[in-house]
């Protein structure tokens, strides 16, 4: 009589439990890392604003509106791969500003928990929402 060889539907189960196990695992940790590696993408956006901002005000001695600063289309004030979108705060004036990158509305990173990120002429560096998913800055 011959031996069979070969797997059962029990042990090709357990192996499937294991693997389903560790994918619960990964995932989750895998899309937190997604979201924070787009995170940059923001605060490049943020820094090279700020940087627009201290050129402008050291020639004209004076904050500039994004306008003044050479955003001037919608496309131009987006962040470079399109993760975020630039604005102004409201309050900001001739002699403060604060600038403002917000998630696009249904892109990859409007589930960050972060939410928006700020930065301010002081050097300031925040964000409105919490900090669960590691340092926003």
């Amino acid at each position: 009589m011959s031996k069979q060889r070969g797997f059962t539907l029990i042990e090709l189960m357990v192996v499937v439990a294991i693997i389903a196990i560790i994918a619960a695992f990964a995932v989750p940790s895998y899309l937190r890392y997604g979201i924070r590696a787009r995170r940059v993408d923001g605060q490049n956006l943020l820094m090279r604003t700020a940087d627009a901002q201290e050129r402008y005000y050291a020639i004209n001695n004076r904050y500039g509106s994004l306008d003044e600063l050479g955003y001037t289309s919608a496309a131009g004030k987006q962040s470079e791969k399109g993760y975020y979108e630039l604005s102004l705060d409201p309050a900001s004036d001739s002699s403060t500003y604060t600038a403002i990158a917000t998630p696009v509305a249904g892109g990859p990173q409007a589930k960050d928990d972060c939410e928006a990120l700020t930065i301010s002429n002081t050097g300031e560096k925040g964000q409105t929402g919490s900090t669960t998913n590691g340092s926003c800055w």
